[in-house]
């Protein structure tokens, strides 16, 4: 999760969890010791993140521009565009080198500082950082959200999967349509998260989550008191079965009657027992535990 940017945090910590990494692997620093690769170590996004953006170009006005742009590029314009393209992006691959080059001299300072660390002890350093993310546990997976208004759905006399999309209010801070986010799948709350962002933009604890279910292979539906969200995913599957799983096991410590669930690969929802979360709180930041970084 770390190398694939699920743990928003700063490169300085970025740098100190790969330092750490080391250490587990090959104990103390020596040149000797095997290397892995940086993209084994560090987000390789966070290094392309550096680079200056492609240059824009303007889309063509008219016809007539948009032929004479085709006539020239079959031409020595064509060839002599091709020539700086590849120019820049030799420059963007040397750039990158740069980057890289001085991310793992940065990385193999903070390694000798661990010397004397044994395995254990830099593995508990490892999780001890990554727990200052409120967002430890969960599982993330990458969506694209709508909401519903429910009563549009009973107006029309639609099945809720035909109805128009609408923001979830004025107010909200996802109220601009389909967005791409996070959506963390935890033991005691599902929340979402903006890509990057250390805080979830709302959390929902399974008290308040009144059913869910896959309307096909890529459209899952969250039931949240008075919205509906629709989640635009590759893996609705993954997180129906997740969900399950915890309802499953949180119904298991507080016995109470409760409806069968449904299979995750089922079109109707699956109701939820009201209870699971004894209040309807957001989720609360947890203190760092055993590390002053951030």
């Amino acid at each position: 999760m770390v190398l694939r940017g699920y743990v928003p945090t700063s490169e300085e910590t970025l740098q100190t969890l790969a330092a750490l990494r080391l250490q587990s692997l090959n104990s103390d620093f020596s040149t000797h010791a095997p290397f892995p690769r940086l993209e084994e170590l560090f987000p390789p996004h966070v290094l392309h993140a550096r680079l200056p953006p492609p240059p824009h170009r303007p889309p063509a006005k008219c016809r007539g521009a948009r032929l004479r742009a085709g006539l020239l590029a079959g031409g020595l314009w064509g060839q002599a565009l091709a020539k700086q393209r590849a120019e820049r992006d030799q420059r963007l691959r040397g750039r990158l080198r740069e980057e890289g080059a001085s991310t793992m001299a940065a990385i193999v300072e903070k390694w000798k500082l661990l010397q004397g660390m044994g395995r254990p002890e830099a593995m508990a350093a490892y999780v001890a950082l990554v727990r200052e993310w409120p967002g430890f546990g969960s599982t993330l997976f990458d969506v694209d959200l709508h909401a519903v208004r429910p009563w549009l759905g009973r107006a029309l006399g639609q099945p809720w999967h035909w109805v128009a999309l609408t923001p979830l209010s004025p107010q909200s801070p996802m109220s601009a349509g389909p967005q791409r986010l996070w959506l963390g799948i935890g033991a005691k709350a599902v929340s979402l998260y903006k890509p990057g962002e250390p805080e979830p933009l709302d959390s929902f604890c399974y008290g308040r989550i009144s059913s869910f279910g896959a309307s096909d292979s890529s459209t899952f539906r969250l039931s949240v008191e008075d919205r509906d969200l629709l989640f635009e995913t590759s893996q609705v599957d993954e997180i129906a079965q997740l969900l399950n799983t915890y309802l499953a096991s949180a119904g298991a410590r507080r016995p109470q009657p409760q409806e069968p669930l449904t299979s995750p690969l089922s079109s109707e929802p699956t109701v939820l027992p009201q209870g699971l979360c004894p209040a309807a709180a957001p989720w609360q930041h947890r203190p760092p535990v055993g590390s002053s970084h951030s």
